[in-house]
């Protein structure tokens, strides 16, 4: 006798967890998917379809696809971690492979504190790597740093997971987000079926926080019964690029002590900073401690940081780390039991925070390739955001705060009711639509404000300025005229 015929696969897009289907990350959403789906077209040679003869991706923060090169000095060190038995041939290293002594000298550090790259480190990082993170905190903010408090994760994104996995308890658990915000945020909550307390930044302020918004919406939420646990704070911004003044740290900190919330600091971006200075939460709060002994002590602080961003631009190593500041040790345990579960960050990715926190110094032979490496990233990068801004400038209805820091623009745009209407008829918002036209056109991927917030009623779009050239900048500025031109009411 004949077996039944089986129903259908056992999972399908009804059953499985319904937190990740409506989870939404448009940093790689259907923007990106088309553009390396114009990418491949491209690689076959067969463009001939394609108005443009390359792909731009402006979508996301990933500098060393858009050409940004690897720090030598970096490089160097890990080929010789990924493969010791160079050191059986220093005189080639250095004789004719243009390898420092100081390469071979921090290898063989590295290789001493981690034994080999392939193993399993401590949960929470190798203690010597979170021993230079604390020595860094320490020449960085003034104030002294713990190791003990420094967890070791896989870029900065998997730090965010670990703390909002302990901090949410259940679907009532809330998180003040800035808006516009790195979609990691929502999407994260939106799996974790904790709920996100949207607080406005001020656009008119160079996307500054106005404590008077967020205050409204931790009220707003605690009277719906949300029981608010913690603000993240992204400095400098992203998508928007502010950097926050001295007097906005403080006022956060302040908020947070009244208000007993836990500050998530995402400070990956504190090397590029454009306009003023970058200041640490870790250092403010400090300096609050310090002017009024005792009032801050209960201030509970996570801030993050990682090797993606900055000059550095290794996002494909993922490493990072975040450290705690006024833990209760109860839940410093827990989250020591969480980083454990995943056995521990990429080591290669930890040794590269170490090369991060503690680079080649002045009088040392790679100090010189360093900083004119170092150097130029942070020139080219301040020189294309300058173009990207200058073009924004001069393009119809479209607005845009100078840059200030971070890798990133996001442009206010102003569209017609019929380019409306024909976003409406194709099922996207005016900022998708305009987006996608763009790509279709140019080859460029940016990624519409939707994606990351915004207040009703108002477009935006986010790009970086990663890419290198120039001409690409060009091809928007035509474009934006056509279509302006061609959606005019």
């Amino acid at each position: 006798m004949a077996s039944e015929a089986p129903l259908g696969k056992r999972l399908n897009i009804e059953n499985i967890n319904p937190h990740v289907r409506t989870a939404k990350y448009a940093v790689r959403g259907e923007l990106a998917v088309k553009s390396e789906e114009y990418r491949a077209t491209l690689a076959k040679g067969d463009p001939h379809d394609l108005p443009f003869n390359q792909i731009i991706s402006a979508n996301i923060g990933n500098p060393q696809q858009l050409d940004q090169q690897p720090i030598t000095f970096f490089r160097q060190v890990l080929s010789i971690l990924e493969n010791p038995v160079l050191l059986e041939k220093e005189d080639v290293l250095i004789n004719h492979l243009g390898y420092k002594p100081d390469v071979l000298e921090r290898a063989k550090w590295l290789l001493k504190k981690v034994g080999s790259v392939g193993a399993y480190s401590a949960s929470n990082g190798v203690p010597a790597i979170r021993q230079s993170i604390a020595e860094f905190l320490e020449r960085r903010d003034g104030f002294p740093a713990n190791p003990a408090d420094i967890y070791m994760s896989a870029g900065a994104s998997s730090g965010v997971n670990t703390l909002l996995h302990i901090i949410c308890a259940n679907d009532k658990t809330g998180i003040l987000v800035p808006i516009p915000q790195y979609p990691l945020y929502t999407a994260s909550l939106s799996v974790l079926n904790a709920t996100c307390v949207e607080y406005h930044l001020d656009e008119s302020k160079n996307w500054g926080t106005d404590l008077a918004v967020i205050k409204q919406a931790h009220e707003k939420a605690k009277a719906d019964g949300v029981d608010v646990r913690a603000i993240v704070i992204i400095n400098p911004g992203n998508p928007t690029g502010a950097s926050l003044p001295e007097e906005d740290i403080r006022a956060v900190i302040d908020y947070a002590r009244q208000e007993r919330l836990v500050i998530l600091a995402d400070e990956v971006y504190q090397t590029n900073v454009f306009v003023g200075e970058f200041i640490s939460f870790k250092r403010m709060l400090r300096q609050l401690q310090k002017e009024n002994p005792g009032a801050y002590d209960q201030v509970e602080l996570a801030s993050l940081h990682s090797i993606s961003k900055g000059m550095v631009g290794e996002c494909g190593h993922r490493g990072g780390y975040f450290e705690l500041v006024g833990f209760d040790p109860a839940v410093q345990a827990e989250i020591y039991k969480f980083v454990s579960i995943m056995l521990c960050a990429p080591v290669i990715g930890q040794c590269l925070v170490d090369l991060m926190v503690n680079p080649p110094k002045l009088g040392e032979p790679s100090y010189e390739l360093y900083q004119k490496e170092y150097d130029a990233i942070f020139n080219g990068l301040k020189e294309r955001a300058t173009a990207l801004h200058k073009a924004f400038e001069q393009m119809e209805g479209v607005e845009c705060g100078s840059p200030q820091g971070s890798m990133y623009l996001f442009p206010t745009i102003t569209l017609s009711k019929k380019a409306a209407d024909a976003a409406a008829a194709e099922g996207r918002t005016p900022d998708e639509f305009y987006c996608m036209q763009l790509l279709e056109a140019t080859g460029v991927c940016v990624v519409p404000g939707s994606g990351f917030g915004q207040k009703d009623g108002s477009l935006h779009f986010r790009t970086t300025f990663l890419a290198p050239g120039t001409e690409w900048v060009g091809s928007i500025v035509k474009f934006h005229k056509e279509f302006m031109d061609k959606y005019r009411d």
